[in-house]
């Protein structure tokens, strides 16, 4: 991943937030909420914001969905108060998909939120205020390739001749001016999170880039900017490698199947799944962005707040554990491990009284002990040349994953 314009200095100060935030929510919100995956009484195969392009539906038609648009429910300081609940540091939002329109107050384009639903208010603008009130960074998702909408734009071969097309009209009537929109009307932006790069070419990536930073210079750019010019790296949907990965990285994941709401997917993850790939995900030294999908009306699926506050209710316990914590030092080892100076945390997913067997370590074990123990009780512990052997408690403080502390005296 090659560094963004500024120094190593530049960028570390830039990524602090990020590095210690871990866990974010990420929201898929747009006219596709109303379809809900079902197009003239067909459910339509995929994921519900792709319905335009998985059912052709020509732009004259998809375009009538904003006349029913009016998400009265619809609460800023609700959404991010599940957030923040649920332990989550920060917010991306889709401003534009790939469907073309425009969930905030455009002066490019009458396809927006305000100009052409009856509903008539920026939510971005509200969940911007929300978001500072409540102490959450707020970031905006940008399709700034494939837009179904404009006819110059990558995307729609049902609508427009892919031979007509001139990317470089679409990328300046339309992605530019609405990048700048979004990084000088909303306050400071923690993060422009772009999406399905495709073809672009280096020099719109990099004029791009430019932008950001001339505007907001300590806005970070992700991955699939294109050209490995972002920040960081954004592994693939819902993808996890197998081992620790070195640099900045994240894993952009769903509750259930689909990003935008789709009203037959059911297909929850457990909380116990869901804590386990965060742990798995930070103890790898990544983010784990976790979406969720609101419903034209402007609500939460009931099943995505359930599990994200049983996460919360967890990090309440665990947080030091995820929170600014980094990879594993081992190769071989059973259970998740995540660090910081000084300290092991050691994940135990499964119930297990006895004896852990810890690899060797360079530092030596100063205690052990659970870290929802608020008493902090020592665990007996042995350590020999080949490792260290923790005793555990017959009975484990959580259900899912109980965490035990392992202080060093120098290296880990």
């Amino acid at each position: 991943m090659e560094q963004c314009a500024g120094t190593d200095e530049q960028r570390n100060a830039r990524m602090a937030w990020w590095r210690d935030a871990k866990f974010g929510m990420f929201i898929h919100w747009g006219l596709y909420a109303i379809p809900a995956g079902i197009w003239k009484g067909e459910e339509i195969p995929g994921i519900g914001e792709w319905i335009m392009f998985r059912a052709r539906i020509p732009v004259r038609e998809y375009e009538q969905l904003a006349k029913q648009f009016n998400p009265v429910k619809f609460n800023a300081d609700e959404w991010v108060n599940i957030a923040k609940s649920a332990g989550m540091k920060y917010i991306v939002i889709t401003a534009k998909h790939h469907d073309g329109f425009s969930m905030y107050d455009s002066k490019v384009t009458t396809y927006d939120i305000v100009d052409a639903t009856p509903f008539g208010r920026d939510p971005m603008k509200e969940l911007a205020g929300a978001c500072e009130k409540h102490g959450i960074k707020f970031c905006f998702y940008y399709s700034h390739v494939q837009d179904w909408h404009h006819p110059d734009a990558v995307g729609n071969d049902w609508d427009y001749d892919e031979s007509e097309k001139d990317f470089d009209r679409y990328f300046r009537e339309k992605a530019l001016p609405q990048v700048r929109e979004l990084l000088t009307q909303y306050g400071p932006i923690g993060l422009m999170w772009f999406d399905t790069p495709k073809n672009i070419s280096r020099e719109h990536a990099e004029e791009l880039k430019a932008l950001v930073r001339e505007l907001q210079p300590m806005c970070i750019i992700n991955g699939r900017i294109g050209h490995n010019i972002g920040d960081y790296r954004e592994m693939g949907d819902n993808q996890i490698p197998d081992e620790v990965v070195p640099g900045d990285w994240e894993t952009p994941a769903t509750i259930n199947d689909t990003w935008g709401y789709k009203s037959t997917d059911h297909n929850w993850k457990s909380v116990k799944t869901l804590i386990f790939k965060l742990v798995d995900i930070v103890s790898k030294g990544g983010n784990y962005l976790l979406n969720v999908g609101p419903t034209a009306e402007g609500i939460i699926p009931e099943p995505s707040v359930e599990r994200l506050l049983a996460m919360g209710e967890w990090l309440k316990v665990n947080g030091e554990s995820i929170y600014g914590a980094g990879p594993t030092p081992f190769t071989e080892f059973p259970w998740r491990c995540t660090t910081k100076p000084g300290k092991l945390y050691l994940h135990m997913f499964e119930r297990h009284a006895g004896d852990v067997e810890v690899p060797k370590l360079k530092g030596k074990v100063r205690r052990a002990y659970l870290l929802a123990d608020a008493e902090r009780a020592e665990l007996p512990t042995k350590q020999t040349d080949d490792g260290v052997a923790i005793t555990l408690p017959s009975e484990a403080p959580d259900a899912i994953d109980s965490v035990v502390v392992l202080e060093l005296e120098g290296e880990l």
